[in-house]
This record gives C-alpha cells, structure tokens and sequence, in this order.
C-alpha cells in the first residue's frame, strides 16, 4: 500500500516521476485524474453549496481533471458551465471531455470559478486572451478556486509568469505540494491550501513543509540552568538586544543574560545584566546553552571584535542582524557546528556577496550560504526557508502583521532560546518561526514588537 506524504513539497520533475511510479504500478493516468478530479469535486461542492459552478478547462491534464469535476458536479445537481478555449490535447483529457456530456459555452457567470487552465509545469506566460478571460471570469464569480495552482505560475520558483493574474480563495493541490504553493510572490495570491490524495508515496530528497512542534513543559526536577542559558550580546543600540532577550524569556529558556555595554530602561529586573565590553569571562561560561549576537550590535570595530570572540567560543550560536553585515568567511574558523544565522533578503544578499555566492533565487541563496559555511540558513521573510544538514523546509505563510520593526530581533531571541533548551540548531529554528507566528495570530493587530512579545507565552502554550 503506497503512504501518502502529505508534507512533502515536490519540483515539477519530482511531481512528474512520482506520477510516473503510480503508472509503473498499475495506475493508468485515466484513472490518476478521476481519483483527483473527483476529491477537488468534493471541496468545490462543499464551496458552491448548491450554487452554480463556472470550470475554465486547458488543454492538458489539468484540463481533463476539470470536466471530471464537471461530471460529478452535475451528477450531484450542481449547474456546471464549462469553458474550454482550446480542446483538449492529452488522451486522458480527451476522454474526460467525452464522458462530460454537455458542451462548453464561451462564457458564464456564477457563484464558484474554477480554474483548470494550466497546472504543474507552466514554464510560459499565459497569451493576452487567456489571461483576459481567467481576469474577467475571477471577476465575474464571487468564490475563486485554484486547481493544482493558479494558472500563470511557475510551480518550481512561485514567480508568477504575467502581470495582473487573479487572487484566489482555495488553491487545491493534486497529489503533492508543489514549491509554488509555499514561496513568494504566488503564494500570496492562492488563498486557504489544501491536498488531494492521489495516492503519491514519499519521495527522497524532497522539501518538507513544517508541522505543528509539540513542546514540553519543564520536567519537575529543572532549575534555571536546566532550562537553558541564553546570553544576549548587545551593542550600539541596546533597545533591539533587550527585545530580543525578553522574547529567549519567554521561549522556553530559563536563565538569560543580557550582555552590553549599559543598562536600558525597558530591561526587565528579572533579566540580568552584564555590564562589561569584554565578553570573553560570561562567553566562558560551560553552563551557556546558547548566545544571541546581532540586534542592536552596531557595525563598528567594537562590534566586529565581539563577533569573533563569540565566534571563538564552544557556545551555540544564533546570528542575526549586523552580526549577518560583520560576518566574513574568516571568522567561521570551520567551526559552524550548531550554529545558525536568520537573515532577511537584505542581509541574505550581503552573506552571499561576502561568501562569493551567485544565485537567482532565494532557496537557492540559502542551500549555496549552507553548503559554502556550514551554517543553518533559516532565510526569514513573507516566506521563510529554512536549511541545514537536515534538509530545507518550508513554513505555512505568517501573518502579515510581522511586517514591522523589531520582529526579526523577536525572532532571534525565541530562536537562542530553542537552542538553550536542547534543540538543535534547525530544530530551534523550525520551532521559532512556528511560535513567533502564532504569537502573531494572538496578539492584536498593529501590533508593536514588544505586543508580541507579550502575546509570547500565550503562543508557548498552544503547543504543549
């Protein structure tokens, strides 16, 4: 019996030879699109409840998975018009046309739009009458819905291919996540996700998307230092150190310090300071769990002078923000073990440049920094990719809200605190992200860095 790998996300190539061994064993490709049509009729009936259904057919096999929708729609008392503006070309979409009896109409307006135009594997733009009538057709109905992916999109790298193309509500992916699904700018626009099983096995090497992490409370015998100890290394701008320190508080950690140069009023008393330029004593301590350098650090000697004394200790590392600008591929020593760095696009650019990296794409940036440092890359933004020995995964999209100062150095800090748990490196990463996203979802909106913060613990114990 084939077991379904509902978190996996698959290349185009991928997808195709995954397919490929479901014929190898029996599967005709007639009887993949029935199985696939008649699951995405499941979700599209429950959406129109009872309301009339406009299917927009391509070509292809996307196309032939909707006239199977079509079919079972109308079998259940759904009005169905179809859309075809060029027949259909494969076999199996062939055969799907002639078993859905009526004929296609040149236009319709209802309440549930499905796009069948093009699916996995568009590697062109769509022509101007196409994409007029995928515009106008969106327009005319009130609940759109994606097949495998919206039309116009490049299912490997989330580009979308034309200018001006739809958003959609549902996006129903057919067999396996597709990139697409998980990456900017297309993700953006494919509304709520959901998978059709169609039967694909596990397939090795793929992307993984990120689950839901379950978390322990302390066991009754901790203390403070069993926790985890995090220290933060603060510089220039003590403000973003503290945030971050307040979120390792509140991540998991039991003891942090905040390394800087001075106090700051909104430091809580129950974080300790360590007020002194020289860090190598505190960065000698053998009970540190994890140190945090990079909010607030500043880009001058002094904070170039503490990068490599922090680089030069036996602590795990999480590295974010100027300490990303300062590093240079010296001061890494072939020592990267355990360590992680949590850029954003800007700081990924700057890593890559120093490093020598030339790559197009994000993912690509991130897997080339990996190979070329060691380093987990959790490369952060609208979509974050996460990258290590472990593999890459991809994370569910967080809420927009996160796009405002002081998030990322929250970021840092619930990270560092993972870290000082226990976690490895890409463990505490895919953990941070999780957490610092669903922080977001409770705290209300327009929020400030320090609300999220706040709204923390509440995200801490959503997951015990």
């Amino acid at each position: 019996m084939t077991v379904q790998a509902p978190e996996q996300i698959l290349t185009a190539a991928q997808m195709q030879a995954a397919e490929q061994k479901l014929l190898d064993n029996g599967e005709t490709v007639k009887s993949l699109m029935k199985r696939a049509g008649a699951g995405a009729a499941d979700w599209v009936w429950r959406l129109a409840a009872g309301r009339a259904v406009t299917v927009l057919c391509g070509p292809g096999n996307n196309g032939g998975d909707g006239y199977v929708i079509a079919r079972i729609l109308a079998q259940r008392g759904i009005s169905v018009s179809v859309i075809a503006p060029i027949a259909p070309k494969t076999d199996a979409a062939k055969a799907a046309r002639a078993e859905w009896t009526s004929e296609p109409v040149d236009f319709a307006h209802g309440e549930v739009f499905v796009d069948c135009l093009f699916g996995t594997g568009l590697g062109r733009a769509l022509s101007d009458d196409l994409l007029a009538l995928l515009v106008k057709l969106s327009h005319a109905h009130r609940i759109s819905i994606a097949m495998d992916l919206p039309s116009g999109v490049d299912s490997d790298n989330g580009e979308q291919l034309n200018e001006g193309l739809p958003a959609y509500d549902l996006t129903l992916a057919l067999g396996a996540w597709k990139r697409a699904h998980w990456l900017m700018p297309a993700s953006a626009k494919m509304g709520s996700r959901r998978l059709v099983d169609i039967g694909v096995g596990a397939v090795k090497g793929a992307v993984q998307l990120a689950q839901r992490p379950q978390l322990d409370p302390p066991s009754t015998d901790s203390h403070k230092y069993s926790r985890g100890l995090v220290a933060v290394v603060g510089g220039d701008m003590p403000g973003a150190a503290v945030l971050a320190a307040r979120a390792a508080q509140h991540s998991g950690a039991g003891y942090v310090k905040l390394l800087a140069p001075h106090s700051h009023p909104d430091l809580p008393a129950d974080i300790v300071l360590v007020e002194d330029e020289d860090i190598s004593g505190s960065l000698g301590d053998d009970r540190l769990g994890a140190v945090l350098i990079g909010p607030g650090l500043g880009r001058g000697d002094t904070a170039r002078q503490k990068l490599r004394q922090v680089l030069l200790s036996k602590a795990a590392l999480v590295m974010d923000a100027d300490a990303l600008t300062l590093l240079e591929p010296g001061m890494l020593n072939g020592n990267s073990d355990g360590h992680l760095a949590t850029p954003h696009a800007g700081e990924l650019a700057t890593m890559s440049q120093a490093f020598g990296i030339e790559a197009d794409s994000k993912l690509e940036q991130a897997r080339a920094l990996h190979d070329a440092t060691g380093l987990t890359i959790l490369a952060k933004g609208p979509d974050n990719i996460l990258v290590g020995d472990e593999g890459t995964v991809f994370f569910p999209p967080t809420p927009p809200w996160l796009s405002t100062a002081g998030t990322g150095d929250v970021l840092g800090g619930i990270a560092a605190s993972r870290v000082a748990t226990g976690r490895t490196a890409f463990d505490a990463a895919r953990e941070a992200v999780l957490i610092h996203a669903e922080a977001a979802r409770l705290a209300a909106p327009a929020f400030s860095a320090s609300d999220l913060v706040d709204a923390l613990p509440r995200a801490y114990a959503a997951f015990l």
